[in-house]
């Protein structure tokens, strides 16, 4: 196997392995096929493609020079002070050679490179010491926090040794959910994952432009590890933007960014179903004899100087997405069940660091989120709610405050969002199910007196429907005159006791103001 990109809904480490050899089998005949069709079918040799060699002797000579420089400058478990003798190591040994080989600056470079590259590894091979003192399944050292920020709706940092992020939760109407135009059905989508990575966190000085290739990828993988944990439209009517800040970088930041975006959501108050976490392994392998070893949350050298770059969230369930890079001619199935199994590990174990933060969802939303009521009518009924040219809906906003939403979307169903404080969200919700309910006999309503006539009051009780309360159906008494019981713009609690042909007669139960 060289390269896996998948997500899942939260299957089993053996589901998953059994799911990439599948396909791997599969894969077999598509290579198989193609080597049918190179030389027989088309004629075609394959390039001979000329290897960039170091010359012999000075790769020797370099080796013998830089040994002792090189194992001093590896030889310290604080990153910042091995960049730094690593710096100084190869200034000197450039030197050394600059009149002796003064062409061959590239070659002394690689030289070292691989020298330091062979002592690195060595080093996790044979003694289990990796660059900064960890043994091949600890996780870095974590520290979080959440509600960082006050004023945002869901806030959290997450570091794990050097990496650190920074996640905000925003939340919003579903009309805000992101639009996307492509070939398949999906027209848009209510979850939002953004990372960034911009040039300070790994300590360079460069412009903040759009988000690059990097940034899209990790984006896209930790939005694939979330999306089978965050709550149906139904359970929760709001759309959902999480945007991750890598402020220091040291490996393995995607999946920080993972922990971080869990942590963000259950601080704004997302009911998610389980917490998600993630963690990159790495390896190391022997490829004369075929032994390996397989390190749990590798950093930056790591994944540098080593074979395989592969990441796994998921929940304590099982995983939700894996992706895998190798640098070697491919991995076994061996590795992979080694990999996935000591992933859970570290996943859990990160899980717990979590939990020890956030250890539930927030018992209710920010007091600067929107508060969204979402309910369904009848789909014939919307228009109804609408009204000519908008007038009706119109008339609710303006008369309870709120923002209300339409699902546009191909369901078949009439669901609506209403959005703004929760009294008036509550108000404007009873309106539009008046609106939308038929009328029974028996129903009762609050409603405006709008019209008087001698016989009797007519009552708006929902917007664009109304009927009369009969001058004999104001009071248990005799009424001479309908102004002697209510007038214009009089709020009433009435019942419906009659539906015809010419309109619903109602009775008077209370006068309200």
């Amino acid at each position: 196997i060289l390269m896996i990109e998948a997500g899942a809904d939260e299957v089993s480490n053996d589901e998953m392995v059994g799911a990439i050899m599948y396909g791997h089998e599969e894969i077999k005949k598509i290579c198989a096929f193609i080597e049918e069709v190179i030389v027989p079918a088309v004629g075609k040799k394959k390039l001979e493609m000329e290897l960039y060699h170091i010359p012999e002797e000075l790769d020797k000579a370099v080796r013998e020079y830089a040994s002792e420089k090189i194992d001093w400058a590896i030889d310290t478990f604080d990153r910042q002070e091995r960049e730094a003798r690593q710096e100084e190591a190869e200034k000197q040994i450039l030197e050394h050679f600059a009149e002796i080989y003064p062409e061959n600056t590239r070659e002394i470079k690689d030289s070292i490179y691989y020298l330091t590259k062979e002592k690195v590894r060595a080093k996790i091979f044979e003694k289990g010491i990796r660059p900064d003192g960890r043994g091949l399944k600890d996780v870095r050292p974590i520290w979080c926090e959440r509600h960082v920020l006050p004023r945002v709706h869901g806030s959290a940092v997450f570091t794990r040794g050097q990496t650190q992020t920074l996640t905000t939760c925003t939340l919003g109407m579903i009309s805000e959910s992101q639009r996307l135009e492509g070939l398949d059905d999906e027209t848009s989508k209510r979850y939002m994952h953004q990372y960034n990575f911009p040039g300070y966190c790994t300590g360079e000085a460069k412009a903040l432009r759009s988000p690059g290739r990097r940034e899209i990828g990790h984006g896209a993988l930790a939005e694939r590890a979330l999306v089978p944990v965050i709550p149906s439209e139904d359970e929760f009517p709001y759309a959902i933007r999480v945007v991750n800040d890598i402020m220091s970088s040291n490996g393995s930041s995607s999946m920080a960014s993972v922990c971080g975006s869990t942590m963000a959501l259950m601080d704004a108050g997302v009911p998610i179903k389980r917490p998600v976490a993630g963690v990159a392994m790495g390896l190391i392998k022997n490829q004369e004899t075929g032994e390996f070893r397989v390190l749990t949350d590798i950093q930056g050298l790591e994944d540098f100087l080593g074979d395989m770059d592969f990441k796994v969230a998921g929940t304590v369930n099982g995983i939700t997405a894996i992706q895998m890079d190798i640098k070697i001619k491919g991995i076994s199935e061996e590795i992979m069940h080694t990999a996935i199994n000591q992933a859970n590990e570290g996943r859990q174990f990160i899980l717990s660091k979590m939990l020890e933060c956030v250890p539930a969802v927030a018992p209710q939303l920010s007091k600067y989120a929107p508060k969204i009521i979402g309910f369904e009518i009848a789909p014939d009924k919307i228009g109804d709610v609408i009204g000519k040219q908008g007038c009706v809906i119109k008339k609710i906003m303006e008369e309870t405050g709120t923002q209300i939403d339409f699902n546009d979307d191909d369901s078949g169903r009439g669901y609506i969002s209403t959005v703004g404080p929760v009294e008036n969200a509550e108000r404007a919700k009873a309106i539009i199910l008046s609106i939308a309910h038929d009328p029974e006999v028996g129903d009762m309503f609050v409603g405006t007196v709008v019209r008087i006539l001698n016989f009797g009051a007519f009552v708006e009780f929902a917007p664009g429907k109304d009927g009369m309360i009969h001058i004999s159906k104001l009071s248990n008494k005799r009424v001479d005159k309908v102004e002697d019981v209510v007038n214009l713009g009089d709020t009433v609690k009435v019942e419906i006791i009659k539906i015809g042909e010419k309109g619903i007669d109602l009775k008077l139960l209370e006068k309200l103001s």
